[in-house]
């Protein structure tokens, strides 16, 4: 079977998926259009802004926006957030306080987080003495008996990560995150349940705080800024805790109120009205290589008829140079920096040298079609985004040529 064939034949078994997709796409469509018409959205409210910010429309509306979107009270979206990370340490940093304790109930968070939790010396939660326990997953799913202990306690923050991060598992789906979050209020009502939302957004027709998340997080280079925003992140949950993690995002006593954005505000308009399609074809893209790699004998997830909580898709290799040789036919293939070839190096937060390939418009954005993974056993790529499922399509065949000329 040539590649255009086991393709052709991947997307017949994946048809009835795809289906689904798109009728996800279309709720979520309708839904993020309602919040752009509840709200009156018009022209002036792309304008920049400067200074202080007080009174600015853009990023009011914009706020008001996620937080129909996300049926919550309301949202914190701004351009001055760097990273999904630097978003998360804001929510985090908002609602702890000396003495606090922070559970987390999916094991340990994503590698960059750990210094923002227990770094030493570097002004981590640790340092202002927060409290951190864990619960490690069992067998890739929540450890219920576990987390029921741990909840004994009275955590003042139950945090969970939505996506795989670095790990042999799936993202957890909605109604995953509904028993794990109906847990957590039955035991400790009074704790305060934060989701990392990174790559969760649109894949579904729930989101987090539909079934009773305090607190979602994201980044806009993921999932909600639909390709189109430059930089960002996103908080959205209930008023009072939105209000205390605007007074980390500026100072206490001013919060939200201030905050400009010197250039246009369309592109994280923009970007968040496309999210739902965007999401829907790096959904599809993450599904046909798990559905082809699959078919060569990988090792892959998710599977076509598992259940399905991110646009990440995970491929187990023998060996580094083969990961490594799979990232650099992605970079390859991508419309930026194609001819650049990626290599392992020591990046910041993580513990091991780590294989970006991202050439993407938005620098790091892994909503654009990227693949990265840390240098270590067992070797697996993590392959992401994709704005179009066309490039996905053509990325894959590019893939699988590299494999048939190093096989």
């Amino acid at each position: 079977m040539d590649i255009t064939e086991r393709i052709a034949a991947a997307e017949t078994q994946l048809a009835e998926t795809f289906k689904t997709i798109a009728e996800t796409a279309l709720y979520n469509q309708e839904k993020v259009l309602r919040a752009f018409q509840n709200n009156k959205l018009a022209m002036r409210h792309f304008s920049p802004t400067n200074g202080y910010g007080y009174d600015d429309i853009g990023r009011d509306t914009l706020n008001r926006i996620f937080a129909d979107v996300f049926h919550t009270e309301a949202a914190i979206v701004s351009p001055s957030i760097a990273s999904g990370t630097h978003a998360l340490t804001l929510g985090l940093f908002g609602l702890l306080r000396p003495g606090d304790c922070l559970l987390s109930i999916a094991g340990m968070p994503y590698d960059t987080l750990e210094d923002v939790i227990t770094g030493s010396g570097n002004g981590s939660l640790r340092d202002y003495g927060v409290q951190f326990e864990c619960v490690a997953l069992r067998e890739q799913s929540f450890d219920f008996a576990a987390i029921e202990k741990k909840l004994q306690t009275h955590p003042k923050v139950v945090f969970i990560q939505r996506s795989r991060g670095y790990s042999w598992r799936n993202a957890f789906t909605v109604e995953d995150l509904a028993k794990a979050i109906a847990l957590a209020k039955k035991i400790s009502p009074q704790s305060i349940v934060v989701v990392d939302n990174c790559y969760g957004e649109f894949i579904e027709t729930r989101e987090p705080t539909d079934v009773g998340a305090d607190v979602v997080i994201g980044s806009l280079i993921k999932n909600p800024g639909g390709g189109l925003a430059p930089t960002g992140g996103y908080l959205a949950g209930k008023a009072v805790y939105i209000e205390q993690i605007g007074y980390r995002l500026t100072a206490p006593g001013i919060g939200c109120e201030v905050g400009s954005y010197a250039a246009s505000y369309r592109p994280f308009y923009q970007g968040v009205f496309m999210a739902p399609h965007v999401v829907s074809q790096a959904l599809k893209t993450a599904l046909l290589f798990a559905e082809v790699f699959r078919g060569l004998g990988y090792e892959t997830l998710p599977a076509r008829d598992g259940q399905i909580g991110d646009i990440i898709c995970s491929i187990r290799f023998a060996a580094a140079d083969q990961l490594i040789g799979f990232c650099q036919a992605i970079q390859k293939a991508s419309p930026i920096d194609s001819f650049v070839v990626p290599e392992p190096w020591d990046m910041p937060g993580y513990a091991h040298p780590v294989i970006m390939a991202a050439g993407t418009f938005v620098q790091g954005a892994s909503i654009e079609l990227s693949a990265d993974s840390p240098i270590k056993e067992p070797y697996i790529a993590y392959l992401q985004g994709g704005l179009t499922y066309e490039h996905g399509k053509l990325a894959l065949t590019a893939c699988l040529e590299t494999l048939a000329h190093t096989a």
